[in-house]
């Protein structure tokens, strides 16, 4: 049996257990609609109901539905428009079509008209747009059968390890451009054009808007303005960008230096720290105490470079590291860039209650064979978070005007959990290429 046709049965399975679990018979997943612009008739970038490729590689078939009774076959109602005025979606090739019912269909009330009485004992999951809100349905994205289906996505398939792999590749060889332009000097537009090109992505089908900071941008955490003009100096480049690969995500963050020098080693310093803490991952340790282990790595890197006058211990305890690193160390990562799942205990539904002293972190759970989450430490100067500590005399507040004209650094890399350790789906994608 080859891996996607392994894939559609552990997704059965899950789904089998998930809708016994929940009192449901079958469910009616919508891979949703563009968004038209409000009082014009342009329409958003579409993006598919990650439940929906979940089932099947369709991301660009919008208003298509999967119908799926628990141990039968799933039916795919694929939507194709009778319309002049658009080109109609690409279908992916491939073992799903034999594998599900596919209804071609150009009216949603085709749908409700085949379905009829089933709809009674299903769950309908996916927007709700007209209409869809008003069909007589078990249950529109009822929570506890969403948090079922969340924890248990938590553990990827060996299908899904394949596309995450193909992904990185792809957004390895958008990242190796991007580096390269700017070492040319080009600016953030261009760098951003490039990355695109060697990926022959159009801006829409990025998983993010990409980060393509130079200099000082770096410390913003978001950044994605995109200068159209060359700075009059390249000191830093910090780029935090993605791709896509049959629905599934890579998201990869490399930093840069213009010259050697102190910021040069400081960005070597942050990718040994990145590289140690993977070192540290094994099933059943908590993600939590990950995150922990890389703030004493982060004190340690601001105590080495002189960025305080006390030592990393107290750096550490004084709660200074999340002025410089007030994000999480990662995320689960999957179909969705911020992939589902990262606080639930269990499949009814019990949460972790986010972390006092590190609210931003995305992922509480212990750490589980295949599972895929980033690893993403960062040291910044954010002025706003440092306004806190303003006259602190533990800082060394000269140190930090060194540092903030490059913004800050940030290492990501993709790591899957295995039984005896880990791999690193995005440094073995860039090793790929060379």
């Amino acid at each position: 049996m080859s891996h996607y046709l392994k894939h559609l049965e552990q997704v059965k399975q899950r789904f089998d257990e998930a809708l016994e679990a929940n009192g449901f018979e079958s469910v009616l997943i919508y891979a949703g609609q563009p968004r038209v612009a409000f009082l014009d008739d342009n329409a958003y970038p579409f993006r598919v109901n990650p439940f929906f490729k979940y089932w099947i590689p369709v991301t660009e078939n919008p208003k298509s539905f999967i119908f799926y009774r628990k141990g039968e076959k799933p039916v795919v109602f694929l939507f194709q428009a009778r319309d002049f005025w658009h080109a109609q979606p690409q279908l992916p090739p491939g073992e799903w079509k034999e594998a599900c019912d596919v209804v071609l269909v150009d009216n949603i009330a085709t749908v409700r008209a085949k379905l009829a009485d089933e709809l009674a004992t299903a769950a309908f999951i996916g927007e709700e747009f007209a209409p869809m809100n008003e069909w007589p349905v078990a249950a529109h994205n009822p929570q506890k059968l969403i948090d079922h289906l969340h924890y248990q996505r938590a553990i990827k398939t060996e299908c899904e390890l394949i596309n995450m792999r193909k992904a990185n590749v792809v957004a390895a060889r958008g990242h190796n451009a991007a580096r390269d332009a700017f070492f040319a000097g080009k600016s953030e537009l261009e760098i951003n054009q490039a990355y695109l090109a060697a990926m022959k992505f159009r801006e829409t089908e990025v998983p993010y808007n990409s980060i393509v900071a130079l200099n000082e941008h770096a410390a913003v955490l978001h950044y994605d303005v995109y200068e159209t003009e060359v700075p009059t100096e390249h000191r830093s480049f910090l780029i935090d960008a993605g791709a896509y690969y049959n629905g599934h995500c890579a998201d990869i963050t490399r930093t840069y230096a213009a010259k050697d020098g102190f910021y040069a080693e400081l960005v070597e310093a942050v990718d040994a720290a990145e590289q140690a803490i993977i070192a540290e991952i094994k099933p059943g340790i908590s993600y939590l105490d990950l995150h922990v282990s890389m703030h004493k790595k982060i004190a340690k890197i601001l105590s080495e470079f002189g960025f305080f006058k006390v030592d990393a211990d107290t750096i550490y305890e004084r709660g200074y590291t999340r002025a410089f690193f007030p994000h999480g160390l990662g995320h689960f990562i999957g179909l969705q860039v911020h992939d589902v799942g990262g606080f639930l205990k269990n499949t009814k539904g019990d949460a972790f209650e986010r972390n006092a002293e590190h609210p931003f972190l995305r992922l509480l759970r212990d750490v589980e064979v295949d599972q895929v989450f980033t690893i993403e430490p960062g040291i910044y100067v954010v002025d706003q978070l440092l306004e806190a500590h303003d006259g602190n005399e533990d800082f060394n507040w000269n140190r930090v005007s060194e540092l903030r004209p490059f913004g800050g650094v940030r290492i990501e890399d993709s790591v899957r959990v295995t039984a005896d350790g880990t791999e690193n789906i995005t440094r073995d994608a860039f090793d790929k290429l060379k």
